[in-house]
């Protein structure tokens, strides 16, 4: 599975960082940071991510019925 994030999308809602902490972060200055590559058994949380994110600025690819 690979994520991307359209960061100019992104207003650092941190919905991501609570649904799936061990994937999405903010770093030191508040800027989102993530795992690119999780391993596919996050796909559960990195799902819920993305469905969370009140601006859609998350994509999953790489995987069957994977959100867009």
């Amino acid at each position: 599975m690979r994520i991307t994030v359209e960061m100019n999308l992104c207003e650092s809602h941190g919905q991501c960082v609570f649904a799936a902490p061990d994937v999405f972060a903010f770093d030191d200055d508040d800027y989102l940071v993530y795992e690119a590559e999780p391993s596919d058994a996050r796909l559960d949380e990195v799902r819920t991510a993305a469905a969370m994110c009140p601006v859609r600025a998350i994509g999953i690819l790489g995987t069957l019925g994977a959100a867009a």
